[in-house]
Parts: structure tokens; C-alpha cells; sequence
């Protein structure tokens, strides 16, 4: 096996140094033939659900405080569900001297998977919940159910965040501008 390091090109015109240790040349983040760790999988996942969580917790809490139905409130904190989580995404990799076009497609592209299955467990849970969806914010069952959903579906993303970066998807895109 030639372990020597080469130089390769990404899809955005960065040279970077690989070697034999995986795709992009970080060991342990996975790459085409061989799986992601869970670490980083686990990381990858809490990366999401912290986005995640922020967006959920204020859209609910702005739902509520404005008196608005269920229907609404769900829209507004899956809404901003997806906002937090890519503008995490979207800021480290800005950070990293990606132009914002640029940093808007690596965010796309490493966390909507994540965040859909993320947000479609965590409000299953909430909506299938008895009298979740009817609690106030003073209510133990609605922090229950939320941080319930959140922990539930911070178990199911993680497994299929670690397939993704193992095919070089999802995550395993931000990695590159480490």
C-alpha cells in the first residue's frame, strides 16, 4: 500500500494533502471503503442537534408567546430547525475562507439529511405524545416530550449520519474545509 502524500483537488478548486488514511485525509472520518468512526458520527450528530434544538426550543417558544395554533408553531420551529442548523454549518466553513455561495452548498449538502430525520423523529414523538402538542411551556410534559423527542432522535441520527460520512456524504463534505 503506498502510504506517500499526494496533493488532490476538491469540487470547490482547494488543493489539499491526502495520504492512505481516508477520504480528505483525516483519519477516522471515514471514506469510501471504510466506515466512519462513531465518535465522529457522534459528533457530527450533536453538531446538528445543537442547531437543531436552538431553532425547535425558540420556534415553540415564539409560537406559543404569540398564542398561534399547533400547526403553525411546528412550521415555525422546524423552520428555524433548519436555519440554526445549517447557519452552524454555514459559519465554520465561511470561517474557513469558502466564498457564502460556496458555504451555503457545503451546508446543503452536509446537513439535510441529518436535519430531516432529526426533525421528523423529534416531532413524531411530540405530536404522537398524549397532550404534548396542547402543553404550555410552563408544562413538564411538553420539556419532556421535546427533550425526549431530542434524545430518541439524536439515537436514530447517529447511525445513519455514520453511514453517511462513511460514503463521504452528508458531514463527511464539511471535513474537507477543517
Amino acid at each position: 500500500m503506498d502510504h506517500s502524500t499526494h496533493r488532490t483537488s476538491t469540487a470547490h478548486g482547494r488543493t489539499t494533502q491526502a495520504s492512505g488514511r481516508g477520504h480528505h485525509g483525516h483519519a477516522g472520518h471515514g471514506g469510501h471503503g471504510k466506515g466512519a468512526s462513531w465518535s465522529t458520527a457522534v459528533r457530527a450528530t450533536l453538531h446538528c442537534l445543537t442547531g437543531c434544538a436552538i431553532g425547535e426550543i425558540l420556534g415553540m417558544v415564539i409560537g406559543t408567546a404569540l398564542l398561534w395554533g399547533n400547526a403553525p408553531t411546528m412550521i415555525l420551529a422546524i423552520t428555524l430547525a433548519f436555519v440554526f442548523g445549517y447557519s452552524f454549518t454555514l459559519f465554520a466553513v465561511v470561517r474557513a475562507g469558502l466564498s457564502l455561495k460556496a458555504a451555503i452548498k457545503v451546508a446543503l449538502a452536509a446537513d439535510t439529511v441529518s436535519i430531516a430525520v432529526m426533525e421528523l423523529v423529534d416531532n413524531a414523538i411530540i405530536a404522537l405524545t398524549p397532550g404534548a402538542m396542547d402543553a404550555h411551556l410552563s408544562d413538564g410534559l411538553f420539556w419532556s416530550a421535546l427533550l425526549g423527542g431530542f434524545a430518541v432522535a439524536f439515537v436514530i441520527t447517529t447511525p445513519v449520519n455514520k453511514w453517511m460520512i462513511g460514503r463521504g456524504k452528508g458531514h463527511a463534505v464539511v471535513h474537507a474545509y477543517h
